[in-house]
Formats: structure tokens, C-alpha cells, sequence
């Protein structure tokens, strides 16, 4: 019986690797899991696929642990992405999302100048599921989970404003819709921004830079980086000297 995971490739670009962890570069288009439309191809897939020609991950050894995702982007962003190798380390992960310790840091591009250079967002966010995609509310409703999103005017250049986000809270298309509901949606993002594709540009202005937290084995504060596509690289050449 030939495992579904076998099925994906096994080409992923790793930004670091030890026995418990493995932090990925996903690149924009790649789902992280299966979803209705998975034809095999998804980034645990490869990983799985990738830990498997290894020999660390066996799924047909008793109490085999799955390598599992302990965060996750969406399909058409790119970036940092870290999965557990063993189950004792994706309980630790897991805990130091729920407790906040896992910082996460975003690099995206508004189509606008923001008055404030630097502030904490908070609003209360409702997901359909059927329609992938979800909306904001300012105040507190029924189906609504809180969202905190922390951001950063890093240079302005005409219209656009580049921004590190860090992400307080991390739901489903938090960035992308928190920076549409103030104002300024996020370059190249077609559902909460322009609808008509921007000229030459292959993607959404939005990727997953870094990740910053107390390694789980060794206690030590540790930050990886993650480089930009290349399409959001073309965007700040095109830009050209930023301003502030």
C-alpha cells in the first residue's frame, strides 16, 4: 500500500534542521494541508515524503509520530513555516503559541500611507468556511473570535507602504483583511484587495519573514529569517529608495 505522501515531491527549501524541529521557506501557491482540492501535493506532504527517504519518520513503525505543522500560512503567501518532528516537541510548540511566546513576523506592502507609523489593531473576526474567506466586525457577535494584529511602518514610497506585522493572534487571512478593514489593502491580494490583478506582479505582497522563540531543547532565544520571493523583491526594487 503505497502511502498518499509518497506521492508528493520532496523538494523543500529548509531554513534550519535539527532532531526535534524543521523550519521551512514555503514558497506562494503551496497549500500546507490537504484541502477538497489536494491532488497529493502539500507542503506536511513533502515534508513527511522528505523525513521518510531520511529514515525518520517510518509510518509503519507501532505509535509512529506524524510529522506535524505547528503553524500555518496561506496557499498564495509565502515563508517560515515550522513543523515537529516528534510528539513531545510539537506539545511544546503548540503551548508556546497558545502562550503568545511563539513570535511571528510578517513583511507585507499597503497601498497606502498609514497616519499612524506604528500600532496595535484589535477586532473580532468571522470565518466561512464555504467561501474561504472571512470578515471583520468592530465589536464582539456571535461568531466572531478576537484578532490582534501589531504593525510597523518600516519606509513609505508614493502610495505604498511597507510594514512588519506581528501577529498577536493568528487566524485565517488576519493580515490581509485587518489592513483591508482599516483602509489599505495589501498589494496583489485579488479577494480583500483590487480585484484587477496588478500589472506584473505574480503574487500578494505579504510573506511570512520570521520566526522568534525559546528553542524547545536547548533554551536559548533563537530567530530565523526567511528570504523574500522574488516578485516581492521585484516590487521594492521597482519602488526604489524608500523613504523614512
Amino acid at each position: 500500500d503505497e502511502y498518499d505522501f509518497l506521492k508528493a515531491p520532496t523538494n523543500i527549501d529548509i531554513i534550519y534542521e535539527d532532531e526535534n524541529i524543521l523550519l521551512v521557506n514555503k514558497k506562494p501557491g503551496l497549500i500546507v494541508h490537504p484541502d477538497e482540492t489536494y491532488h497529493f501535493d502539500s507542503l506536511i506532504a513533502r515534508i513527511q515524503h522528505y523525513l521518510y527517504k531520511k529514515g525518520e519518520y517510518n509510518p509503519q513503525k507501532e505509535n509512529s509520530f506524524i510529522p506535524a505543522l505547528a503553524n500555518r500560512i496561506d496557499r498564495n503567501t509565502g515563508g517560515i513555516v515550522i513543523a515537529a518532528k516528534n510528539a513531545e516537541t510539537l506539545r511544546i510548540l503548540n503551548q508556546k503559541i497558545k502562550n503568545r511566546e511563539l513570535k511571528k513576523f510578517y513583511l507585507c506592502i499597503a497601498y497606502s500611507k498609514f497616519k499612524k507609523k506604528d500600532d496595535t489593531l484589535t477586532a473580532y473576526l468571522e470565518k466561512n468556511e464555504k467561501q474561504n474567506r472571512v470578515y471583520i466586525h468592530n465589536s464582539q457577535m456571535e461568531n466572531t473570535k478576537i484578532i490582534k494584529t501589531k504593525y510597523h511602518v518600516i519606509a513609505e514610497k508614493g502610495n505604498f507602504s511597507l510594514l512588519e506585522v506581528e501577529l498577536l493572534t493568528g487566524r485565517t487571512h488576519q493580515i490581509r483583511v485587518h489592513m483591508a478593514h482599516i483602509g489599505p489593502p495589501l498589494l496583489g491580494d485579488l479577494v480583500y484587495g483590487h480585484k484587477r490583478p496588478e500589472k506584473g506582479l505574480s503574487g500578494q505582497c505579504l510573506h511570512a519573514r520570521a520566526l522568534r522563540f525559546i528553542h524547545p531543547r536547548t533554551g536559548a532565544l533563537v530567530t530565523f529569517t526567511c528570504p523574500l520571493p522574488d516578485y516581492f523583491q521585484d516590487v521594492l526594487a521597482r519602488l526604489g529608495p524608500p523613504v523614512g
